[in-house]
Parts: C-alpha cells; structure tokens; sequence
C-alpha cells in the first residue's frame, strides 16, 4: 500500500491524520469494470489521528521552536504508522488554516520554513517541495477539500446513479463554519455554471483507469462570519447602540444569567460587579435574539456582481432541487449538542430545530444549570456551551434561512422564483441525504475532514494518465485551478498541481508486488513482524521437508536421531515422531500464545477497517501500527503475515480475502499443497510409521 501523512495546522492545535491506498497496479489488478471507473480508495482509522495543543501560530517570536516542542510528536505518531520501509515514499504536507493566517508575514515565513528544515531533518518522508507541502492554504481551498472529502465518502463522485438529485446532478454542496469564517462549494446547475464560468474552480482528479474526472466548482469564504466574530460584532452593536449603560439586556443569552461583554462569568470584586464597567444581562428572548441578529448578515451591502449572497459577495443562484448541502463543524456541533441528543440520524428541518432551541433559550439560567450538571444534554455539554448555543443558534438559523437561502423545512412554503426548491417539503422526513441541507459530522465511522479530499487529489494525481501524449498529459494534470472556457486545453496560470507539479509517470504497469520483496521485507522488518516471519519460515521449512521425497526425508529422520542418541528399537514409535503428533494436531501451541500473550480474544487480533481495503483485499506486506498502546482497539498491531485473517483463495491465485480462525486454515499457503501444512505433517508422519513397521515385520518373519 501506499501512504500519506498531512498536518492540519488550526488556531487552537496541530492534528495529524495518515491515509492509507493501494498501488495503481494492485488496483488495477484486483478492480472490476465499476472499480475501474472509481477513485482511489483511501482508509484511515481513528487511531490514525493525533491532536496537540496550542497551534504552530504559537511561535510566531520563537520560530525555531517549533520542530522540537510541536512538530515531534506529531512526526513520531505517525512514523508509528507508517511501515519503515514505506516511509521515503510516503508524501507529508502541513497545511495551516485560520491561526497562521493572522501571523504577519515575516513570522509566518519563519515558521514554516523551520517546519520543513525539521521534517527533512528528522525523518524521511517525502517533502520535495517545501512551498507546496508547507504552506498557509487560503480559505477557498480549506472550502474546496472539505467539498472534495464529503462527496467522496456520500458517494458523489463513485456512485453518481445512487445520488440523482434532477438533472443529471449528483454531487453535494458544502457549508463549513469555524470561528472566524464559514466557507461555501457547490457545483452550480448547467444554467448557473455557463452564466458563471468566470467564478468557478476548475477541479480535475482521476480515476484507477487514468481517466480524468473533472468538476467545475463554485468556492467563496465569508471573513467576519464564523461564529466568534459574529458575536463580536453583535457586542459592538450592543455596545454602540448604548455606549452609557453598565447593563446591557441580551436576548441572546438565557433569562437571569449575567456575564460580562466577552461572555465570561462575572469575579466578585471585578468592574463588572461594581458597576464602573458593562455587562450582559440575559432576558431569554429567542425570537428578538434572531432579529437582532439577522443585521450582521449584511445583506443591504453594495453588490458589484449579481447574484449576492452574505456582504455582497458574488455567489452563483443556488437552485436547492438540485444543490443539496451538507454542513460541518458549528453547523454540526450547533445543531446536535443540544438539540439532537438521541435524533443523530434525523434530517435537520427548521420547524422542529426552532421549537427545540426556543423551548431551551427560554429557560431560566437556573434550571439550564441544574440540567448542564445533570448531565442532561450529556457530558460534553458544559455552562460554557450552553451560555454560548443560544446566539449560536440564532446565527446559524439566520445564515442558512436569510443568507444563502435554505428552504425552512416544515415551516413555509416556497414562492415562485424563490431561490431555492420548486417542491415543497411540509413533513421532515427520516433521512438519506436528499434533504436541502443535513448537518453532518462522520459518513460511516470516518470524520469530514478537508484533509482527506487533499490526501484524495494527492493520490489520484499519482495514476499514470490514461493517453499517451505528453501533451494531452500535462494538461490533463491533476490539481486546481480557476476555471475560463478561453483556456481551451491550457492548465491555468493559478493552477495547483497536486504533487506539486505535473507529475511524468511511468504508464506501465509495474511489478504487482509493490516492491515488498521477500527480502525486502526482512531486511527491515520492525519487531512487530518477527513472529510472522517466524511462523513463515516455519511452513517453508515443512513444506520443504514433504515435498523433498520419500528417502530424502529417512535419510533426514536417520541422521537426526543419530544425532540425538540410540535408534528406536523395533516396533517401538519413533521419539522423533512426537514432532509428528505436535504439528498433527489444528490446534497449534504457537497460535496460542500469541492469542494469550496480549490476553486478547481472536475478535480482537482483526484488522478493521485499515486492515483491508475498500474491496475486501488485505496488504500482506503492511505492518500497521496502532498509534495507542493502550487503546482497546488491536487495529493493525499484527504482522501482514501474521494476520490470522489472511486467507489465499488457491495456489498462485494471488487473491486475498478475509478469514476463517486459525493460521493454518489455509489450503496451500501458496505452495502448491493440499490441505494444511499441519494436518499433512501429521498424516504422512502416521503413514511413513506404519509403512516402516510392517517392513520390518517381514524381514523378521523371513528370519
């Protein structure tokens, strides 16, 4: 397998993610026609992420920092993963968003270029490019891997007959909000894309056949709009409207709860308290809440180029029969916190979500306290977090309904013209994702990171295309770029490549053994695979021992219990065929003690998830390590050879699948034999001794 490490480098902290695919040649070797036609299949697992505190933007004054007290730890998890002798091939990028942004320029250089000096330092990866694989990536691109990453995992891309929406129109939109921006990509309809063709991203992939798979896509972000700094704003609003009061009602916060104007509980003894400075006092009023909130949308801003959206910024007609979104971050965590506790599968509908945000807002603090230590919205719900949801709330209610125009499900009709849908949805449904919008925060049990559609570009880009021409190759590239129908069969001049630049690949088919050859393998192998390739040379040794006849194997036995001492005395079993009865049992003593050593149950010993790939098929030349010891999870903490699940369908077949207990339950081990290695052992031990003894009997008889 192939693998790809990348660093989001956030305002509060640093997370590591690995990914892991397969080869092109494996998997073009092991596709159907469907598979063919697909992406490349990544996995991950959640042990395959690691997050630290604070963010790199941290060491702005002390840039050579960084590496030591931020980046190792990072590095070191996941080295864990990543097999050794995969590593120089394995590509590591550190992609800073929102914190680094902020940075003056010389900081920020200072910063990222000793990111890179460490990385080349102190490990191996794969870093040809340090402007590429270090940088501060602006907020449309955060915007464009976050659209990438949740249609690849909703199917968008691979299964576009499960996902119609109306006029050939498949894909999802994606809504990100943070604390200081929200961002927006959607692929508008035909009509919007050719009115629009200036706006829009033109985003190429590839697929396991090489083909190239091309999306245009609209991508904007929206700086001031994420939910801090709509609350900021809102305060300075308060604060303006009136500069001589020390206290200030707010709508926005439960009635009787007072903080001060940055949302802080209020000290005895503090300014606050005395008098001498503003505070907030909460009246609980959730309707007024949402008026008084609706303003910071900024929709009355000077449009320059029709259609407007949020602060007169230019955004393609959204026409929700055909665009359905998706959300992530606040719009998850606002929406199921609190309110969907027991309902996260149900489709988000504004009727219902109001009701229950009005019912909580307007509780008085007190009874919202005595429920927060209860534990009644559950443990992840704290005062903090209930100070704060009910203006969330309101906020994100107002950027969805008044700002980009998502029907209000379950509560309005939608008038002709309307930028929106033409059916009207009275009843919220149980959901698929065919809803206007749907709050979302892991498809199956991986999380909705933008990092992933990066990793996905990065690994599409490493398919050889499927032309010949050098030509048509470059400028097929794989990457991004600004869309123009003036370019013809140019790459943008904004283009990025996603290897860095286009890469010249080998279009033959290379070995299918991944350069994991068996020597290879020992020759760097880490402890973790030393049972397996025990247990490896164990079975060669046998199936040797069998298969090299009948003499050979007595001229061995004679040798060997001469060796030892006296001959075995006539008709007697042989002490040299105990090793007969050990190995002629199916249950082996070896496989055991590996299931006792960890005190661990077989069901624990199964890869999972990054065990096998997408189709079914185990690496068995990976060594994927656990990133925690004392996790319960035993993902990956067995030997590709050693893995009990690995099972070869039949001599040669070179076709994996996954198994039936026991490392011997395996017809052949790929050697040509019948049965298992131990049960053959066994039997031909029992019938070279009856073989022996009646030989014997007639030399005596004729005596």
């Amino acid at each position: 397998g192939r693998y790809g490490v990348i660093l989001d480098a956030g305002s509060s902290g640093t997370r590591v993610y690995t990914y892991r695919w397969l080869n092109n040649a494996r998997a073009r070797a092991d596709a159907d026609a469907t598979d063919l036609q697909s992406l490349p299949k990544l996995e991950t697992d959640k042990e395959w992420t690691y997050k630290i505190h604070p963010g790199i933007s941290t060491f702005g004054e002390t840039p050579e920092l960084v590496g030591p007290d931020h980046l190792q730890q990072l590095l070191d998890h996941a080295l864990d993963i990543v097999p050794k002798e995969e590593v120089k091939n394995t590509p590591v990028f550190l992609l800073a968003t929102a914190g680094m942004r902020l940075l003056p320029e010389g900081q920020r250089r200072a910063v990222l270029d000793q990111v890179c000096a460490f990385a080349r330092e102190t490990t191996d990866f794969q870093l040809p490019d340090c402007d590429l694989h270090i940088q501060v990536i602006p907020g449309e691109t955060e915007g464009l891997y976050g659209w990438i990453a949740a249609n690849y995992l909703l199917g968008g891309f691979d299964k576009a007959g499960d996902h119609d929406h109306g006029q050939g129109h498949h894909t999802y939109g994606f809504l990100d909000m943070g604390g200081a921006s929200a961002q927006i990509a959607f692929a508008p309809n035909a009509t919007e894309a050719e009115k629009h063709a200036n706006d829009l991203k033109l985003l190429r992939m590839r697929t396991v056949d090489g083909a190239p798979l091309e999306y245009k896509v609209f991508v904007t972000t929206w700086l001031g709009f994420g939910v801090n700094q709509a609350r900021k704003r809102y305060i300075d609003a308060l604060l303006e409207a009136s500069p001589d009061a020390k206290e200030l009602p707010d709508p926005c916060l439960p009635s009787g709860l007072e903080v001060t104007v940055a949302g802080t509980p209020i000290e005895p003894g503090s300014e606050e308290e005395k008098g001498t400075k503003p505070h907030l006092l909460g009246t609980g009023q959730f309707q007024e809440c949402v008026s008084r909130t609706f303003p910071l949308l900024e929709k009355d801003a000077p449009c320059a180029d029709a259609p407007c959206l949020l602060n007169g910024m230019h955004v393609p007609a959204i026409d929700f029969d055909v665009n359905h979104f998706v959300g992530v971050s606040e719009y998850w965590h606002t929406t199921h916190e609190i309110f969907e506790m027991g309902h996260k599968d149900k489709a988000y509908d504004f009727k219902t979500y109001q009701e229950r945000v009005d019912q909580f807002c307007s509780q008085p603090w007190t009874q919202i306290l005595d429920g927060v230590n209860a534990h009644q919205w559950g443990k992840k719900v704290d005062t903090e977090k209930a100070t704060e949801v009910c203006f969330k709330a309101s906020w994100l209610i107002n950027v969805l309904h008044d700002g980009i125009g998502v029907p209000r499900i379950g509560h309005e009709h939608m008038q002709p013209g309307h930028n929106g849908t033409k059916a009207v949805i009275d009843k919220a449904k149980e959901k698929g994702f065919l809803e206007p919008f749907q709050a979302i925060n892991k498809i199956g049990e991986t999380e909705v990171s933008w990092t992933l559609g990066k990793m996905l570009l990065y690994a599409s880009s490493q398919i050889p295309p499927s032309t010949s021409s050098a030509d048509s190759s470059a400028a097929l590239a794989v990457g991004f770029g600004t869309n123009s129908a003036t370019l013809g069969s140019s790459i943008p001049p904004d283009f990025q490549y996603a290897g860095g630049v286009a890469e010249n690949l080998n279009t033959t088919t290379p070995s299918l053994d991944d350069d994991d050859d068996w020597h290879d393998v020992l020759a760097h192998a880490s402890p973790r695979r030393i049972p397996g390739l025990i247990l490896f040379l164990l079975i060669l040794a046998i199936a040797s021992y069998l298969l090299c006849g009948r003499s050979r194997r007595s001229a061995m036995n004679r040798k060997t219990r001469s060796f030892f001492g006296a001959a075995p005395k006539p008709g007697k079993r042989r002490p040299g065929h105990k090793a007969g009865g050990f190995f002629g049992g199916t249950a082996s003593p070896t496989y055991e003690r590996v299931l006792e050593a960890g005190n661990t149950p077989y069901s624990d010993l199964e890869m999972g998830a990054v065990g096998a790939s997408a189709d079914g098929h185990t690496d068995p030349y990976s060594s994927d390590s656990s990133a925690s010891e004392d996790s319960n999870s035993r993902v990956g903490k067995t030997s590709g050879w050693a893995t009990p699940q690995l099972k070869v369908s039949g001599a040669g077949s070179g076709k994996l699948d996954s198994l039936t207990p026991g490392y011997f339950d395996v017809p052949g081990v790929g050697l040509g034999l019948g049965g298992t290695p131990m049960d053959r052992a066994g039997l031909l031990s029992r019938t070279e001794s009856r073989e022996r003894l009646s030989g014997m009997s007639g030399v005596v008889g004729r005596g």
